[in-house]
């Protein structure tokens, strides 16, 4: 009898910190998202009666997804056209799919520097030839137009970004968009853009999608980030047809398709997008006037570049930095704030900063400032500054 010997690959750090480190009774101030919805505020924020669930018929979906979730997406981010949306179990399903389906071996893949681990692991499992846009090529709302034109060349198939970035916050305005769209179709490269936390600004307004006009784009969304329901477990993508039927023959063999419970709270969520966005988006500008306030109290110990969008930024801890400390040290910084004070932050390691950890401000303004009371002890506890 042969013995089992899976295949040994390391899971992502940010899933593995999360699944060994978040637990109840702690202050947690690491998430890039805003703080859950019950149940029962989604019913009564979406219009959603008993008597609506109960006649749901539990009956399968389709691999697309059901066409009222997907009609409701398309008016929203796809010009209406829902033969270009795909639901899925998360976004994170939505990009195994169509990078599956797209990236094939020896394709030269540009992708943004610290993302979504889902987007640069795809690229490399397909063997591409992977390409690093720095992030400090992003400033001021646009991408350098050298480091641009340098990347973004002929022959490139895609383009990888996620914008407000996760952690950073870092984003581009109406006009970087205008330039990255255009480097990217001059070349014929497919831009891939993940827009997770698109509908929170802080110094630009919300970006178009931009696969909202139909061209070779695909754009991933998710109810998980700034809307509050990361627990319904739905995204999307908005891609060509072409691609999204090339995804049917995985999807088939694996997931198949949604509950049809799910989709029904998904549509009625995305038909009231506008009011679960609102309610949490004006308590994370509130965390984030705080966190400023905050930053500058302790700007000897932290340095940081404020978001411009979304709900989590990535300071840097003067004291790792000056020590030039690798890796294992903002891990361990990471795990002591957590014993010592019960408040959890994802150490940099997750996005490629070793001096850094991921700070969110999209949760409860109690919680939140009670987290920070505890990282301010902390550092302080710590010693000198600059």
């Amino acid at each position: 009898m042969s013995s089992l010997r899976p295949r040994r690959e390391d899971p992502p750090v940010l899933e593995e910190w999360y699944r060994r480190h978040l637990g109840p009774d702690i202050h947690d101030i690491s998430s890039s998202g805003v703080h859950p919805y019950t149940f029962a505020e989604v019913r009564d924020l979406c219009g959603i009666p008993a008597a609506d669930l109960d006649a749901v018929v539990m009956d399968d979906s389709v691999s697309q997804g059901g066409a009222g979730i997907r009609q409701a997406i398309a008016d929203r981010y796809a010009g209406g056209d829902a033969d270009r949306v795909l639901v899925t179990h998360g976004s994170s399903e939505a990009i195994a799919l169509t990078l599956g389906a797209l990236l094939r071996p020896g394709d030269r893949v540009v992708v943004q520097e610290g993302i979504y681990h889902s987007l640069g692991h795809y690229p490399r499992a397909a063997g591409c030839e992977v390409a690093r846009l720095p992030g400090g090529a992003v400033r001021d709302g646009e991408i350098d137009p050298d480091v641009l034109s340098a990347l973004v060349t002929p022959g490139t198939a895609a383009v990888v970004v996620n914008f407000p970035h996760n952690p950073t916050g870092a984003t581009l305005s109406p006009q970087g968009l205008k330039a990255l769209k255009e480097q990217a179709a001059q070349v014929g490269a497919v831009l891939v853009w993940d827009a997770a936390t698109a509908e929170i600004t802080h110094r630009w307004e919300v970006l178009d999608d931009p696969g909202a006009d139909g061209g070779p784009t695909v754009s991933y969304g998710t109810f998980s980030k700034t809307f509050g329901l990361p627990g319904l477990r739905v995204g999307w993508a908005v891609a060509p047809t072409e691609l999204i039927t090339a995804t049917f023959p995985l999807r088939d063999r694996t997931t198949l398709f949604l509950s049809p419970l799910v989709e029904l709270i998904a549509e009625r969520a995305m038909r009231h997008a506008d009011a679960l966005i609102a309610t949490r988006a004006a308590e994370a500008r509130g965390n984030l006037a705080h966190l400023t306030r905050w930053m500058a109290e302790h700007e000897d110990l932290v340095r940081w570049t404020p978001p411009e969008g979304g709900v989590c930024a990535l300071p840097v801890f003067r004291e790792l930095e000056r020590a030039a400390a690798g890796p294992e040290a903002v891990e361990r910084f990471c795990l002591e704030l957590l014993d010592r004070h019960r408040t959890l932050l994802v150490p940099g390691t997750a996005f490629g900063a070793p001096h850094g950890a991921r700070l969110g401000f999209g949760g409860p303004q109690e919680g939140f400032r009670a987290g920070l009371a505890g990282l301010s002890a902390f550092l302080r506890s710590r010693g000198g500054g600059r």
